[in-house]
């Protein structure tokens, strides 16, 4: 399991955030910073359970696309997603009410181009890569039971 102690009931929320002009990384990375830090703090008792933030690297894969041969997207090292995982939807929703948290939100909108919608997600798979002797097997039995 990626997501350790992820109830198969929980939630994922995404927050996509695209830098305005005048704003860097460096900016992103220290708003974003406090209030996940606020997060882990003051919610991981009631309903947090871990996130991520990624920015967008800028290469885009043709093999992976099906919309053009774009090289590069133009969203380069200004689109960051905000992804977090939570026992409830509600308990999240109670995160956001908190009075440590609001003002910190606003520091990070304020770096908005794009406002902000939160979308909510169930996860319907999660994995990592097998063991290399786990692979060999895997291999060994797709090709015995494929071949019957």
């Amino acid at each position: 399991m990626l997501i350790q102690g992820f109830p198969a009931d929980g939630v994922i929320t995404v927050n996509r955030v695209i830098l305005k002009a005048g704003y860097d990384v460096d900016d992103l990375q220290e708003r974003v910073a406090l209030l996940c830090e606020n997060v882990k703090t003051y919610h991981s008792e009631t309903g947090f359970i871990g996130g991520f933030v990624c920015l967008n690297a800028g290469f885009i894969s043709n093999e992976g696309s099906t919309v053009g041969q774009a090289v590069v997207s133009p969203l380069k090292d200004r689109e960051a997603l905000i992804v977090t995982f939570w026992s409830s939807f509600a308990e999240h929703e109670q995160s956001h009410r908190s009075d440590t948290f609001q003002p910190l939100f606003k520091d990070v909108l304020e770096l908005c181009e794009n406002g902000n919608e939160e979308t909510g997600y169930h996860l319907l798979w999660q994995g990592q890569a097998y063991a290399a002797a786990d692979a060999e097997a895997a291999r060994k039995a797709k090709a015995h039971f494929a071949a019957g």
